[in-house]
């Protein structure tokens, strides 16, 4: 299928060319690092929100990042793809590379780092005045993307992979904000993955669903990882037991430690890591 960057000539944003990303290997002889992340440190202002945080997150893997409010987790993911920079008096030090790229190079444009590296967000947020089919497709057609065919196979598709194209194939031109809380997730869920980036990043996902609609959530989240880096932020313990490949411990700021998630939850090194997996803080 052709994919977004074959066709990004027509895009009236910066061309993918200004941030060459490399593909993922279908049969790769090891694991590549789609992020490595050296001496983070970020501040809002006077506040120091993430400092000295180092870690590499495989690619096609789910990474769960865990840890009391306030502790960092969302700065930090969204630093991976730039979204902190829409905070006033936000700043930045130390790298990111994703893929071996400098995320933060001056010749970078951060509207084409976050086209390649997805965001879903906690509260679902579908466009109230867009259609299903519209709020799928409104990433394609922002980038100048007007192929009708190309659209509708692209949102087909991307309402397949969310699990969500047998619920609302008859309904397509119903409002977005017309689906349940879980399907209005699955549905950024779609939109994201629409523009078929490498990255999916998730902040507390599930934090405001059911439990049903959670447990479609964590299918999904496994079914993606195929094909995506997955990096989630939870406050739910069981959650990011259940989902994730590794997981990083965050508290005051501070990444406590970083494992294979059955490591860390069963054998977990740092004494904080215990106490706050056990319940005795958090």
């Amino acid at each position: 299928m052709e994919r977004i960057q074959d066709i990004e000539s027509a895009s009236t944003v910066a061309p993918a060319a200004a941030f060459p990303l490399k593909a993922s290997a279908p049969h790769a002889p090891a694991q590549r690092n789609a992020f490595e992340v050296t001496t983070l440190n970020v501040w809002y202002g006077q506040k120091h929100a993430v400092q000295d945080c180092t870690l590499n997150i495989p690619e096609r893997t789910i990474t769960a990042i865990i840890g009391p409010s306030g502790c960092g987790k969302s700065t930090f993911l969204r630093c991976l793809n730039r979204m902190h920079e829409l905070v006033p008096r936000a700043r930045i030090a130390g790298t990111i590379r994703f893929f071996g790229q400098d995320l933060y190079a001056p010749q970078i444009d951060p509207a084409v780092v976050r086209r390649r590296i997805g965001m879903v967000f906690q509260k679902s947020n579908p466009f109230p005045t867009m259609s299903i089919a519209e709020n799928v497709t409104v990433g394609l057609r922002l980038n100048g993307i007007g192929n009708r065919a190309y659209l509708r196979e692209r949102m087909e598709q991307s309402l397949r992979m969310a699990a969500l194209w047998d619920e609302v194939k008859d309904d397509l031109g119903k409002p977005g904000v017309s689906l349940s809380g879980g399907q209005q997730q699955r549905l950024c869920i779609a939109r994201a993955i629409a523009t078929q980036p490498e990255v999916l990043l998730m902040d507390e996902p599930a934090s405001a669903l059911d439990p049903i609609a959670t447990m479609k959530v964590e299918e999904l989240i496994h079914q993606l990882s195929r094909d995506y880096t997955i990096v989630i932020v939870t406050h739910n313990m069981q959650q990011a037991s259940r989902v994730s490949d590794k997981t990083a411990f965050f508290y005051l700021g501070r990444l406590i430690e970083y494992n294979d998630t059955e490591k860390l939850f069963t054998r977990p090194r740092e004494k904080q890591t215990e106490d706050y997996i056990s319940g005795r803080f958090g």
